[in-house]
């Protein structure tokens, strides 16, 4: 037998997934592989499975709203300065916002070697499999079965005394328990493993978020303590050419052993600080390393925490409504929606449920005389089950759905007060680091001048050493301080992209 050009156009609309009239499936399909002389039969066959198909549709499980936004409306008065009373606009493309060269080719090898965005990556696949599994419930299974029978009965055993030889030869197209889905509970079950499916694609979209953010901050705690690395390592040279000075005029009688020994303390303090950084920078080096997979040895220039160029202005306009975008929100929404389906599977359990197996053919002695007239074989099996008792489990299967939709609400809700508290604290943040930024860096400045001062006091005899060891100590630790609260003001703007959700499919 060939199969028809009308079948395999059908092949081609399954492949394509369209959606397809139900009556005109059966039909096609039969007419496609079997071409047998059973038209009347067929028609009042697949007529009577059609016309239960379309019987289908009414759907027990509760009409989904979507919770009121369990936060206000407005952001708290510590992050109103950060906002700007004008329409929002949505977040820019992490390749523009984050301008370094080198952060950029970290970035999109992370994308593409990270193992974790992998597993998130195969586990949407696997959702959409399960989804299809679903899906294909919804329509009937067709078969076509070809056999052929042979037996042979000795004579001892027949009741004529007579050999009896037997051969048998079957075709037939067969519908195998097809569940006509009156209550909706196969429709619930599919709608359910759609929000899962959907679900799953926000979480990896999340992920992907959280790794572009996580390789950006590994950036920049590596920069952060590359330069505080050298700013110890310029220190311990000062104290170092500092304390051959004080060993020279310790001898020839300028200055005493104690300056001697507090110069010594102060080099080796220095010298401990740039071992503790080095081994901190090590440590950064080797997370950027997991996060981004596979680390290139031709990476370009990066920048320094200075010329970063982070945006750091929130988007204009951001009413608390916009939380309703971000991926890990969706995802508790479409979990949501999932467990409000599960209620309507679980309803139709009460209900009675029909399933429809049968089978239309030929059957022939002769292999010749199959398609032959008088043939016909066919078989009609309609099944009605009602539960009558289960000892409540129905009942206990519902509760369960019920409970579950109230703890996937209370879940929606909590992750949109996190996701409300997360913006508010960063855009609250922005301000605050930007004050403190802009006073430790006066304050280094002031440091600065100090430290050439009484450095030049003493060697002009008018200052004592311990003037030059305070003024060298603070001086440090404000060049230190800059370097934390300018990495903190780089990092809080790197997480307002995680959490105002920005785009990532670039």
């Amino acid at each position: 037998m060939k199969t028809s050009k009308k079948t395999e156009a059908l092949s081609a609309d399954y492949a394509d997934g369209r959606r397809l009239n139900r009556h005109s499936v059966v039909v096609d399909v039969v007419e496609g592989l079997i071409c047998v002389n059973l038209r009347n039969l067929r028609t009042k066959f697949l007529t009577g499975v059609a016309v239960s198909m379309l019987l289908t549709g009414c759907s027990l499980a509760p009409t989904y709203q979507r919770p009121e936004l369990p936060v206000a409306a407005a952001w708290p008065e510590s992050a109103k300065a950060a906002v700007h009373p004008t329409d929002a606009k949505a977040m820019p493309d992490w390749q523009i916002y984050f301008p370094d060269p080198r952060l950029q080719a970290l970035i999109k090898a992370a994308l593409e070697n990270n193992r974790d965005l992998r597993i998130a990556t195969a586990r949407i696949a696997e959702a959409r499999a399960q989804y299809g599994i679903a899906q294909a419930n919804r329509i009937p299974n067709l078969n076509l079965n070809a056999s052929r029978t042979a037996s042979l009965t000795p004579g001892s055993t027949s009741p004529t005394g007579n050999r009896y030889q037997m051969q048998r030869y079957d075709i037939n197209a067969s519908l195998v328990s097809f569940e006509i889905d009156f209550w909706g509970r196969v429709s619930s079950l599919n709608a359910t493993a759609k929000a899962l499916y959907l679900a799953t694609e926000e979480a990896q979209r999340s992920f992907r978020l959280s790794l572009i953010c996580d390789v950006a901050n590994a950036y920049l705690a590596v920069l952060e303590l590359q330069e505080r690395e050298r700013l110890a390592d310029a220190t311990a040279q000062g104290r170092g050419e500092m304390k051959k000075l004080i060993e020279q005029r310790r001898d020839v009688g300028i200055a005493s052993d104690i300056d001697a020994l507090q110069s010594d303390g102060a080099y080796q303090a220095a010298l401990a600080d740039k071992a503790s950084l080095q081994q901190q920078r090590a440590t950064a080096e080797n997370l950027l390393g997991v996060l981004v997979g596979k680390m290139s040895d031709t990476l370009p220039m990066g920048r320094s925490l200075a010329m970063q160029e982070i945006r750091n202005e929130p988007m204009a306009g951001l009413p608390s409504v916009v939380l309703l975008q971000r991926p890990d929100v969706l995802a508790a929404e479409q979990r949501l929606i999932a467990s409000n389906a599960n209620i309507g599977a679980a309803r139709a359990a009460f209900l009675p449920s029909i399933s429809l197996t049968g089978s239309f053919g030929s059957a022939s002695r002769q292999l010749n005389g199959l398609f032959g007239a008088g043939s016909d074989a066919w078989s009609f099996q309609p099944v009605l089950t009602l539960p009558l008792f289960d000892a409540g489990r129905n009942a206990a299967n519902l509760d369960v759905a019920q409970a579950r939709k109230v703890i996937a609400v209370a879940e929606y809700e909590k992750t949109i007060q996190q996701a409300f508290r997360e913006v508010a604290d960063l855009l609250s943040a922005r301000d605050s680091l930007s004050v403190q930024l802009a006073a430790q860096k006066a304050n280094l400045k002031v440091q600065q001048q100090r430290q050439a001062l009484v450095e030049a006091r003493y060697h002009a005899g008018v200052a004592n050493h311990l003037e030059v060891l305070d003024a060298q100590r603070d001086a440090y630790a404000a060049g230190q301080a800059q370097l934390q609260v300018q990495r903190a003001q780089l990092s809080a703007a790197t997480q307002l992209y995680k959490v105002l959700a920005g785009e990532t499919e670039n």
